[in-house]
């Protein structure tokens, strides 16, 4: 239709309906146009259905006071729930068994998670997006070669140092602890002592399974480690030939012989600038307290039968002020000590154990101190108050599978839990966490390509081949043609494809480990020599030139014969 004051037209166009299932086919623009990720949906995905508000209810009158009060107590858990980051997760699912351990290096990058299976699995958050949820590597600290078969051990403990995330300790269940890179290479292993002293202080290392360790509060360099010889042991990491000081705890318990297995150690920071605290416990119910600084030749505090004897205390954390210990033992309870007044417990409670069927479980304390954490075994997270230990929020991580192990993280505020069904749980939440789990999250999601399921790729590393080395059809002709003749000064090829240091492979005949026993071990060679050939050579040298039987040359009698008689 024409307006007769004016040139302009307009065009009636047929209008959709707002709900009409027809807009879907309906362009919006001209142009190509991309599919852009809703990362708001993204992270509303990953809210946990336990922790998700409820609906708003209508207000009623006031007059009813039963109602008012139920509404303030719902109203108060909401709060609660608030404080703490758990209202959002993230699981990762790399191990094939249990996980025992997860730490986490100080800036919060890289996180790692040892297991059953005896294998460390590294993740990076800055590599990860919600449909790449993996390890980007998985080192066995005890798996020597590939090709070789090695013997695996459970890990124990794994803890980065507290001053850099270089490096990490890393127990396993063996008498030799490990230093390791953050990359999976080992920095320093610690000797193994001889099991045939009776005298722990003159052994060099443990003769027993070590089952835990940690850093010192300060000193980047030292470490603990607490093993079934009854011993703690302190390391240097630049010396692995023998500790630094010895721990020797003698047991009063009957029938022990002076010895038991330490089961737990924790080593805290100095309260108000005086020396650091260690802190052990004993599978004969034992809570013993050393000066951090030294001497160790006795403890300046010990408790017996802190908890119940032949019990396995795996829980032990002191607070950040160095004035708590708080300790989770094997006869189901959680109890908190002063150090002040180190003789009976401030405060106890009833908590189920599982340290019968995984050691590795653990009690820790918050960043600020303000909390502690601890898991179940019915797989429920508990968030209780250092004061009274009164569960402050109780939340199901995996439940019906027993959570065995917990951490909190001061820089990303971010709870993290291994469960017995090899799940890692990240627990965050969006307006209290940043970067880690909720930085993952936040990330657009990863086009699939082919090349990401290793089920349809090769591993070209068994065939001694590398893939820079495959030359595309066609190419070899031009390249030879262009290359051919040309020689170096030095008389090596310029030719691409010649490597200038030939690699040893398993298809060739020359061995590493054979050059290593002919410049190691005398006499190797005679192992392909025949020995009567090797006598031989020395036949006419020793008729020439007898060395040995030379003084009786002149003295040997003459022989004579009986003349024959006719």
């Amino acid at each position: 239709m024409s307006n007769s004051d004016s040139d302009d037209y307009w065009v009636e166009e047929p209008a959709l309906a707002h709900d009409d299932p027809m807009r879907a086919f309906v362009p919006t623009s001209f142009g190509t146009t991309s599919k852009e990720a809703n990362i708001a949906a993204q992270i509303e995905q990953s809210r946990r259905e336990v922790e998700k508000p409820a609906p708003k209810k209508p207000k009623k009158p006031a007059s009813d006071s039963d109602d008012s009060d139920s509404d303030d107590s719902e109203s108060d858990e909401e709060d609660e729930a608030e404080k703490f980051p758990v209202s959002h997760e993230m699981i990762l699912k790399t191990h094939e068994r249990a996980i025992t351990s997860i730490a986490l290096d100080p800036a919060g990058s890289r996180m790692l998670s040892g297991s059953l299976d005896g294998n460390v699995n590294f993740h990076d958050f800055a590599s990860m997006t919600p449909t790449t949820l993996r390890a980007f590597k998985s080192v066995d600290p005890w798996e020597t070669k590939k090709s070789a078969a090695s013997d695996s051990h459970p890990i124990q403990h794994i803890e980065f140092s507290r001053a850099s995330g270089s490096v990490f300790l890393c127990v396993t269940a063996h008498p030799q602890a490990k230093i390791m890179s953050r990359d999976g290479g080992i920095v320093t292993e610690f000797v193994k002592g001889d099991m045939y002293l009776r005298d722990m202080h003159h052994t060099k290392g443990h003769v027993g399974e070590i089952a835990t360790g940690t850093w010192h509060p300060t000193d980047p360099n030292l470490c603990v480690t607490a093993g079934a010889d009854s011993t703690l042991r302190i390391w240097d990491i630049n010396n692995k030939r023998s500790q630094k000081d010895v721990i020797v705890f003698k047991s009063k318990a009957p029938g022990t012989a002076g010895r038991t297995r330490m089961t737990a150690v924790a080593w805290g920071g100095p309260p108000q600038g005086n020396s650091s605290l260690l802190v052990a416990a004993a599978l004969d119910g034992s809570l013993v307290m050393y000066n951090g600084n030294g001497p160790f030749n006795r403890p300046s505090a010990e408790i017996r039968e802190a908890h119940r004897p032949d019990t396995w205390t795996g829980g032990i954390d002191i607070s950040a002020d160095g004035r708590m210990v708080v300790t989770r033992g094997g006869d189901g309870l959680i109890k908190l000590w002063d150090t002040r007044k180190f003789k009976e417990p401030l405060v106890k409670v009833e908590h189920p154990s599982t340290s019968d069927r995984y050691p590795m479980s653990n009690i820790v304390y918050s960043p600020n101190s303000r909390y502690i954490i601890t898991g179940s075994a019915s797989g429920h997270l508990h968030i209780l108050n250092p004061a009274n230990l009164r569960p402050e929020h109780v939340t199901p991580i995996t439940p019906g599978v027993p959570l065995i192990t917990v951490t909190w993280h001061p820089k990303l505020n971010q709870i993290l839990t291994g469960s017995a069904n090899a799940e890692t749980h990240i627990l965050f939440s969006p307006t209290l966490s940043t970067r880690g789990a909720f930085e993952v999250m936040s990330r657009a999601p990863k086009k699939r390509h082919i090349d990401d399921d290793p089920a349809f790729t090769m591993d070209q590393s068994q065939l001694g081949i590398s893939g820079d080395a495959i030359i595309v059809p066609g190419a070899g002709a031009s390249l030879s043609k262009r290359n051919a003749g040309l020689v170096s000064a030095s008389g090596k090829s310029r030719d691409p494809r010649r490597p200038q240091v030939q690699q040893i492979t398993p298809f060739m005949r020359s061995q590493p480990d054979e050059k290593h026993i002919e410049q190691n071990i005398p006499l190797s060679k005679m192992l392909h020599e025949d020995p009567r050939e090797a006598l031989l050579k020395y036949a006419d040298v020793a008729k020439k030139d007898p060395r040995f039987t030379g003084a009786w040359a002149r003295t040997q009698p003459v022989t004579q014969y009986a003349e024959v008689e006719e």
